[in-house]
Formats: C-alpha cells, sequence, structure tokens
C-alpha cells in the first residue's frame, strides 16, 4: 500500500447552497495555526514523538511524551457535527493500563485513572470513521479502502493541574502555548509509504498540519492540476473538477494577483449515493482541496448540479487567496475569508458560466444573515452557527462591493486586491483592516463603527440592520414583510 502525505496548513470550507445539506466543518479557530511554543529545556528539544502504524485493519499510534504531567490534552478536540458529542473518545481507546482517554469540558484528554502523572510512553487503538466534523479536520474514506487522516488530530500539549474539571480559559490558553508540534511518523505494514513525493520504508510529518492518505487510490497529473479520485466517484464529477478548477484559479490569479499556488491537488472522495441527501464538503490548504461527495443526485449529470459543483469548486479555489495567502487572525473573523470566498465564488460564476443564477446564492445569504444576525457574528462559531459566518460575511462583503462600485465602477475583486496585497507579508488580515478599507470608500463616517458592533453583539432586528446597511451603501432591495428582497441586478 501507500502513503501520501501533504504538508501544508488547512482550512476547512463547506459548500453552502439552497439544495444542498452543508458539512460544516471546521471554524477559523481550526483553520488557524494554533500558537505553540519551543521547547523550554535541552531535555525537551525532542518533542512529542508519535508513531502511527497501520496493519491491516488494525491501526495504533504509539506516543512518546517529553515531560512528566497530570494529563495531556489534544490541540483539536472538536464535536461531530451530526450530534455534537466528541469523536475521539468513540474512534481511539487507550491501550496502555491505566490511561483513559475522556472528554474534560471542551478537551479530549489522556490522564491516569487514579490520578497520578501520565506515563512517558502511552500507545492508543484508531478506529477511523469518516463523519463529518464541527471545527476539525475529518477523516476521509475511500470506497476502495484507503483512508486520508489529518496529522494535526495528534498534536497534544500537557497540563500539569491535576484538578482538570477546575480549569479556567487561562489555564487552559496558558497550557496551549507549552506545547509543540508532534513528530509523526507513519508506516504502513503492506509496504512502503510516499512521504513529502519521496518513497520510503516510514513517512515523516512535523509541522502538524497535513493529510496523509493511506491506499493505492489512483493520482492523474497534468500540467495545471493534480488529482486523486475515488475510483466510484461520477465520471462526470471528476470531469468537471478537472476540467473547471484550472480556469477559475487562472480567472482569481487574473483579478487578484498571485495566489499560494498555480498548481493544486485535488482530492476528491466518494460516499456513495445515498437517497434523500446531496452533500458537499470541502477544505482547503496550500497546494490542495479535499472534497467530498455524497448523494443519489450526483450519479447522473445535470445542469443545476453541474452549477452547483462548479460553485463548490470556486469556493474552495478562492481560498487560496482568501485563507491562504491572508488569512483571518481568530475564529471570530471567519466572515472576513468564508463569506469572502462565497462572494468570490459568485462572481467568478458569473463571468465563467453567464448563465449561473447569483441573484438566488445572494439572496440566500441574506435570508440566512436575517435568521442568524439576531447574535453577534463573531460568536457564531462557539454556538455552532456557522453558517453565520459564510451569510453575513457575504452580505457585508456585497456592502463593500457596492461602495467600491459606486466610486469607481469596480467589483468585490477590486475591493479585496489590494486588502491581500498590502497585508501579503503579514498573512493576516484583520477587521480593522478590512473596516478601514470600508471606510476610506464611504462618506457614512459611522457606518464602520455600526458594523463593528453588529459583527460584536448582532441586531434583534436583523432584517431591519441589513436594509440600513444596504440603504447606505446602495444596494438595490424591497422590503417583503421580514424579508429583505435584492433587486437584480445583484451589484
Amino acid at each position: 500500500m501507500q502513503v501520501v502525505i501533504w504538508s501544508s496548513p488547512l482550512r476547512l470550507s463547506p459548500f453552502v447552497s439552497l439544495r444542498l445539506v452543508v458539512a460544516l466543518c471546521l471554524s477559523a479557530f481550526a483553520q488557524a495555526a494554533p500558537v505553540l511554543a519551543a521547547p523550554s529545556s535541552a531535555a525537551e528539544t525532542d518533542g512529542v514523538r508519535v508513531a502511527v502504524t497501520r496493519d491491516g485493519s488494525d491501526w495504533r499510534a504509539d506516543y512518546v511524551l517529553d515531560r512528566d504531567a497530570s494529563a495531556w490534552a489534544f490541540y483539536n478536540s472538536s464535536n461531530l457535527n451530526s450530534s455534537r458529542q466528541p469523536w475521539r473518545p468513540r474512534d481511539w481507546a487507550a491501550i496502555t493500563p491505566g490511561v483513559v482517554l475522556e472528554r474534560v469540558g471542551d478537551l479530549d484528554v489522556l490522564r491516569m485513572e487514579d490520578g497520578s502523572p501520565l506515563p512517558r510512553r502511552i500507545s492508543l487503538s484508531l478506529s477511523p470513521h469518516g463523519d463529518n466534523l464541527e471545527a476539525d479536520y475529518p477523516v476521509l474514506l475511500f470506497t476502495d479502502g484507503s483512508v486520508a487522516m489529518f496529522t494535526g488530530a495528534f498534536d497534544v500539549f500537557p497540563i500539569a493541574r491535576s484538578d482538570l474539571e477546575g480549569l479556567t480559559a487561562d489555564e487552559i490558553a496558558d497550557s496551549r502555548r507549552q506545547g509543540a508540534n508532534a513528530r509523526i511518523s507513519w508506516k504502513d505494514r503492506a509496504g512502503p509509504v510516499l512521504a513529502h513525493g519521496r518513497r520510503t520504508e516510514e513517512g515523516e510529518t512535523h509541522d502538524g498540519r497535513a493529510y496523509v492518505l493511506f491506499g493505492q487510490t489512483r493520482v492523474n497529473e497534468s500540467e495545471r492540476l493534480v488529482t486523486v479520485v475515488d475510483p466510484e466517484l461520477p465520471v462526470w464529477i471528476a470531469d468537471s473538477v478537472e476540467t473547471f478548477a484550472p480556469r477559475v484559479i487562472d480567472y482569481y490569479a487574473m483579478k487578484l494577483g498571485p495566489g499560494q499556488t498555480d498548481r493544486p491537488t485535488i482530492m476528491s472522495t466518494w460516499y456513495g449515493p445515498t437517497e434523500g441527501t446531496t452533500n458537499y464538503g470541502g477544505s482547503v490548504l496550500p497546494g490542495l482541496i479535499v472534497m467530498t461527495f455524497e448523494g443519489q443526485e450526483l450519479l447522473s449529470p445535470s445542469e443545476g448540479v453541474l452549477s452547483e459543483n462548479r460553485w463548490f469548486i470556486a469556493h474552495e479555489a478562492a481560498h487560496f487567496w482568501l485563507g491562504q495567502t491572508v488569512r483571518a487572525e481568530r475564529s471570530r473573523e471567519s466572515w472576513i475569508t468564508e463569506g469572502g470566498a462565497d462572494l468570490l465564488a459568485v462572481r467568478a460564476m458569473q463571468t465563467l458560466y453567464p448563465s449561473f443564477d447569483a441573484l438566488e446564492v445572494l439572496q440566500k445569504e441574506v435570508d440566512d444573515c436575517v435568521r442568524l444576525g439576531d447574535k453577534p457574528v463573531a460568536g457564531a462559531g462557539q454556538r455552532g452557527d456557522h453558517r453565520a459566518y459564510y451569510a453575513c460575511g457575504a452580505v457585508l462583503a456585497m456592502a463593500g462591493e457596492a461602495l467600491q462600485h459606486r466610486a469607481t465602477g469596480g467589483d468585490w475583486f477590486e475591493y479585496l486586491q489590494p486588502l491581500i496585497e498590502d497585508n501579503r507579508a503579514s498573512g493576516v488580515l484583520l477587521r480593522t483592516a478590512w473596516l478601514a478599507r470600508l471606510s476610506s470608500l464611504s462618506e457614512d463616517a459611522a457606518l464602520a463603527n455600526d458594523i463593528d458592533a453588529f459583527l460584536d453583539s448582532g441586531d434583534p432586528d436583523a432584517a431591519g440592520f441589513i436594509g440600513s446597511l444596504f440603504d447606505r451603501v446602495g444596494v438595490g432591495y424591497e422590503r417583503e414583510g421580514e424579508r429583505v428582497v435584492l433587486l437584480a441586478p445583484a451589484q
């Protein structure tokens, strides 16, 4: 068997449409790399080491910890998207006697059952499942038995305090800073591995932010694209990926300047022709877009489904610029990257496929922001309302675009391009910079402050806020009861 490793930061961003059940898997907290401290002494320079091994259907992770601690917690301690219950205690189990893996507050924790310090060497058994996760990177299952795993799932940090239930947020934040990315080896008993483009008996990662693919899923290479496609993925979907992705990436580069990559890899998995649902899930990292597809409707090509598939690719590809070239500083600012990527995808689709119904998609953004905007947009991730980042972020992007159009006749690309260019060096696009750009195009001195307040507090009358915002920036609409209905064209 073969193991393929992409070592790059990963962002997960779901496709949102009128007809799809969306896999909202990741907030920007997971998108941004954790702040990891350097080792504090020579004895700790090697850091945590993990050996992940697959032997047929048996998976195992053997940890060598670099210091004594009451417990070790996982940086990525996420929940199942379907139930909001933690996935790791279900899928992983401690083999080492006396060690337990359990949920404590919002953390998955390894500790000793009797409260003594955790031994330096512990072993876990793994049972990979392909469930969508909330604010995290899921295991990806292929129909031929191949499995892709996110390396960051194995990163841990030490906790000195034995009273885990009493940990404060500040104590957890301080503990997180004491950790570092684990050095992980990857081995398949069935044969050699392919790590960082090289075939070896054992692969290794150390950045904590990679996807690893175990198995023999076929890899296709072309001048503009590398694709790793599930053998059961409908052919028309695979064809649309290979033909549309290079076009939309070229278009973004023309409008926004160089992005993170010119020749991405796209890995596509197929979760089967499930009746009664049509799901797209997606993630993006430097050089890699990961997509999952599911649903009976996807077996046969149709113009509507094809349009949705292209829009999905356009959204994910937009993150090579808005999400990787520049990213949001914190999870609460996900509206910048997710709503912005939505509007980039809409405008790209309008140009590349003029029959695309932009108004329908943008109306859905407005409707959802009205529904979710009564609460703080910045706190949406904590509530599990990730859709607010997309919908309200797109509404605010439409406002910025309208001001750009009024000032120069330009569009969302023209609004965004200087923000990307000015922040390439830092790689971070702050809310303050976004609002300053807005203010530079508006004579309304209070506009930025009002948006700032909406992000932090929401508005009990979200429809009223959005209507007022559109009045001030020049987006055409009319009120129909509680709805804010966009007028064509949506500029």
